[in-house]
């Protein structure tokens, strides 16, 4: 049984040795060498789209798929035969760093860091940043009201980071109850919850039924106060919509780590709107944990155990 890893990580290959299995490094941005388009098991890191369609085609024996990314929506869409090619994804790998970049976004938000340093790169002293704001502004974590669109493990890693620092913290997710003592409540309460929204964190997945789920009707809901944080997926977002309401003063700002199109064109508005930050798709890009991922379903998959985060 042969198994192609990506060189675009470093694995602890030597764990992953005494399986019965032979392993063979690969490049992700150019076609698998003939000699391993008879790989079992393919291992998937930032694989070029063209690495992937191409070896949908030619990996004629390839049983099972390992992204390590949390969605694996390269993988799905490159033409797998999915009824003989079982693919697994890398949920849990990224929960540390995304949270943590999204927490950092918040705080750019509410310290006003982006525009601290926009007026050091004109030398000016922007005193109006300091001092007392209005209670009811987006202006500290302390005390703030944060909802978080998608409430899956990077939220259960993000949640207690917040409520260290104060802040009142519920979900949305498709069905309500309690996850890691946070109040989730399903997407029929957005109407209710949204306007008592100091910030909104999106962490969606990439689907049909996510595609603009935050558009024009969801935005108005906000208070003007408002910032959003989205490091989910960027076609959750109606990125005209928000372009307009920042634009218009209808909420105070938005930090986005993902967008519809990556990298982002030059000519995207989004660069020149208003009190917005552009992060670029940074948030993950760590996957902790991986080989110890990659061992495991591996083990499980010799001995025809179920596998972890079969999608």
């Amino acid at each position: 049984m042969k198994l192609l890893y990506p060189t675009s990580v470093k694995l602890d290959v030597q764990s992953l040795q005494g399986f019965s299995v032979s392993l063979h490094p690969y490049d992700v941005k150019v076609p698998i060498p003939e000699e391993h388009t008879d790989a079992d098991i393919l291992v998937t890191w930032a694989n070029a789209s063209t690495n992937l369609q191409d070896a949908a085609k030619r990996l004629k024996n390839i049983k099972w798929i390992q992204s390590l990314a949390a969605g694996p929506n390269d993988v799905l869409s490159a033409g797998f035969d999915k009824s003989k090619v079982l693919v697994t994804s890398g949920v849990g790998l990224h929960d540390g760093p995304v949270a943590e970049h999204a927490l950092g976004l918040l705080l750019s938000g509410a310290r006003r860091f982006h525009e601290m340093r926009d007026y050091q790169l004109q030398s000016k002293w922007p005193g109006h940043l300091g001092g007392s704001f209005p209670r009811n502004d987006f202006t500290t974590v302390r005390g703030s009201r944060i909802l978080i669109w998608g409430f899956g493990s990077i939220a259960k890693k993000l949640a207690p980071y917040l409520t260290a620092l104060g802040a009142e913290v519920k979900g949305v997710a498709r069905s309500h109850g309690v996850r890691n003592g946070v109040e989730v409540f399903g997407e029929d309460k957005l109407s209710e919850l949204l306007p008592e929204t100091d910030a909104l964190v999106m962490i969606l997945p990439g689907s049909e039924t996510t595609n603009n789920a935050l558009n024009a009707e969801r935005l108005s809901l906000l208070p003007k106060h408002a910032w959003i944080v989205n490091v989910g997926r960027g076609t959750s977002i109606d990125e005209d919509a928000l372009a307009d309401a920042l634009e218009k003063g209808e909420i105070s700002g938005a930090a986005l780590d993902v967008f519809k199109t990556e990298p982002l064109p030059e000519s995207s508005r989004l660069w020149k709107t208003p009190n917005l930050i552009v992060s670029p798709h940074a948030a993950g890009g760590r996957p902790e944990g991986c080989t110890e991922l990659i061992a495991d379903n591996l083990r499980r998959y010799l001995a025809s155990q179920p596998l972890k985060n079969v999608i």
